[in-house]
């Protein structure tokens, strides 16, 4: 029983690997990971940990600037599984439905220091 246990649970484990895959096919077309990659929403080098609204010339919405929220797996599970729920006045209009790839994809964006 402890074998499959630890098996559940590693198969369950959230993947940096996969996440990038994933952060690639859903959250790239809007934002780079690369600061000086300028894309239409802010670069998220650095995403966990920091203050929202924080990057300098990146273009927030009110709600995000007004948010004081700092970036932490928690807040951007929220986010990331209902953006306008979590955040009401976001800009951010795509969320991601599946549970495993949003806990991939915040593990890929804990990876970008």
């Amino acid at each position: 029983i402890a074998l499959l246990m630890l098996t559940s649970n590693a198969a369950n484990a959230a993947d940096a690997v996969r996440g990038e895959t994933r952060f690639r096919a859903l959250c790239s077309t809007c934002h780079a990971v690369d600061p000086a990659q300028k894309k239409m929403s802010a670069h998220l080098k650095g995403i966990v940990g920091r203050k929202a609204a924080a990057v300098e010339g990146a273009n927030y919405s009110a709600a995000m600037k007004a948010s004081g929220w700092t970036w932490d797996k928690a807040r951007l599970e929220a986010y990331l599984a209902d953006p306008r729920k979590a955040m009401p006045g976001t800009t951010m209009m795509i969320g991601v439905s599946n549970a495993t790839d949003r806990a991939d994809i915040i593990a890929y964006l804990e990876t970008l220091k």
